[in-house]
């Protein structure tokens, strides 16, 4: 078992989509972040060296996520997980789910959006 730490639900204003209007109005999007660390050191030392700081993930995640215009979430989710991965070398590996609940479809829904997981070695999985 892979021990995480995790940010769920931020909230992050930006301007990610193929449609224009998007480019110009933009859209809240949500973020959820699982990162595979291992915390048995800083379970038993009870010091900050030993894990990550939730302030400089959300932090690093902010500016990775809205540096860019990205037409496709997966390449904002991309950016993101690659961000934290240069970042923070203790990360084995991360999931990054975007949220994109007022995605423009002609449709009614509760939530659209990605998920990509990254390794440290290959940078990619299923």
């Amino acid at each position: 078992m892979s021990d995480v730490v995790f940010v769920s639900g931020l909230s992050l204003h930006a301007y990610h989509g193929v449609m224009q209007h998007e480019a110009k109005v933009g859209q809240t999007f949500k973020l959820d972040l699982v990162l595979e660390i291992d915390l048995a050191e800083a379970s038993r030392t009870d010091m900050l060296k030993h894990t990550v700081s939730y302030d400089m993930v959300v932090k690093t995640a902010s500016e990775a996520f809205c540096a860019r215009r990205y037409r496709l979430v997966e390449a904002a989710a991309g950016a993101v997980a690659d961000a934290l991965l240069d970042r923070y070398a203790q990360i084995r590996g991360i999931r990054v789910t975007v949220h994109k609940p007022h995605a423009p479809i002609a449709a009614t829904f509760d939530d659209v959006g990605v998920t990509i997981a990254r390794t440290r070695h290959g940078r990619s999985r299923g």
